[in-house]
Order: C-alpha cells, then structure tokens, then sequence
C-alpha cells in the first residue's frame, strides 16, 4: 500500500507553510488530492515529488516573453501525468532560455559599441521628442518613461521645449538595447550611472550585480545570473520529471 500523508505532513517535508499546500491544490500545480470519509486531504508520494519540482520550477521569477507561462506549464502538465510533454516542454524553455541568454549578451557587446560614441564632441544636431521618438522607433510615451525615472536628463530651449542632442540619442540607443533585451530600468540606470564615473567600467559586471542597499532586487535587475540559475533549474526538473515518468506513469499504454 502507497504511503499517504496529510496536509501537515506534506507542508513539513516539503518547507512551506500548510496553506500553500492548499493553495498548490487550488492552482492545479499539484495532481488531484483524495479525501478521507472525513474530509482530510490525503496525498502520495507523487504529490511529495510533484512539490519539489514545482519548487524547483518557482525559485527564479523570469518572467520575459511567456517564460514563466510556459514553466508553469511544465508544473501543471507534470500534475497531470503528462510526463513527456511536460520532458518536452522544458527543453522548448531551456531552448528559449538560451536565446534570452544570447540577446542579453549581445545587448551588452552592442552597448559597448555605443558606449565609445556616447559623448558626441559635435552636439549641433538638436531632435525634438516627436523626431526622437520616430529615429529611435519607441514611442513618447516610452522617451517619458526612461526619463522619469532618471535614465535622461534632457535639456530644453529658452521656450521650454525639450531638445535632445546626438550625446542624448547616442545614450537612447544604449537605453534601448538595453530594454529590448529585457534589463530592467534600474539596472540600466545602474550602468549609466557608473559609466558617468569612469568610462572604463566592465557593463557586464555592473549591470549584472546590484548594490548593497537596493531593497527589492527582481530578476530583471540580475538578468544573466537569472537567466543561468533558470537554465539550472530547467535541467534539475528534466532529471525529476525522468523519475517521475518511470515512478507514478499510468497513462503508459502497453
């Protein structure tokens, strides 16, 4: 007879607080718990094995371009008994992973590039936001945004226009490659502002590595190293779901 275990019991092997194990159940991120006549929750050692890799696929939160939808996916697919598909849905986000991971370093080696070009010595072309906003290909609304949160301090004429200079456009650029490779606002303000200091900063090194005294730090401010412990974790599921599929699979036909 399969061993069971109640909602306590599971909580304490796994390291979460009971109402988490309820709410896994709620989410569908753990197969179908049975009851006793009396209305306790009983679980098995698939439901053990299903917690750690759902633990395993929850401790990085990358959330760019539908990553997080599809471990999710994995999660609820392995709840399932869907083993395989959950195998072959890990390996499509670890593909996906790796392709983050290339368009994050190609955005630091083209912000390199930029980076000697930033302090332009001729400052005679003068864009308006309008004008910027078509070069650059980003909306104004985008423009506004990096400015309000300190990525830009843009100079205006004596009537109050704003006007940006080729040094404004030079650091846009930057600030765009920067984006469209999914750094976060504070980690590119973190490299703009070292680069303010000295020009001979390592971008790789600081806009991976937060300061001491950020408070909240998500993934995006430490896109590499999330990214890498993703990757990690991703191969970690495929060996667990390897178990799983020869362990618990009874939608094995013969």
């Amino acid at each position: 007879m399969d061993k069971i275990y109640k909602t306590a019991e599971v909580a304490k092997i796994v390291g979460v607080h009971p109402n988490t194990v309820r709410l896994y159940e709620k989410l569908e991120l753990i197969p179908k718990v049975n009851r006793l006549p009396n209305g306790y929750r009983v679980f098995t050692d698939y439901h053990i094995e299903q917690f750690k890799l759902a633990r395993t696929a929850f401790k990085v939160e990358v959330l760019q371009n539908g990553l997080r939808k599809k471990i999710i996916n994995v999660v609820k697919l392995s709840a399932k008994e869907e083993f395989q598909q959950a195998i072959n849905c890990t390996n499509d986000y670890i593909n996906q992973i790796k392709q983050e991971q290339k368009n994050a370093e190609e955005a630091i080696e083209l912000s390199k590039k930029l980076l000697l070009e930033i302090d332009a010595k001729d400052n005679y072309i003068f864009f308006t936001r309008k004008q910027t906003s078509d070069y650059l290909q980003v909306t104004m609304d985008t423009l506004r945004n990096w400015e309000m949160n300190g990525l830009l301090t843009v100079k205006r004429k004596q009537n109050g226009y704003r006007v940006y200079t080729e040094s404004d456009i030079n650091r846009l650029k930057i600030i765009r490659t920067l984006r469209c490779a999914n750094y976060s606002l504070s980690a590119i303000l973190r490299m703009l502002s070292a680069i303010s200091e000295s020009k001979g900063i390592d971008i790789r090194e600081v806009i991976n590595k937060t300061k001491e005294d950020e408070d909240i730090v998500t993934a995006c401010d430490k896109l590499l190293t999330s990214l890498n412990d993703a990757e990690k974790n991703a191969n970690s599921i495929l060996k667990q779901l390897e178990f799983m599929k020869n362990e618990f699979n009874t939608n094995s036909t013969l």
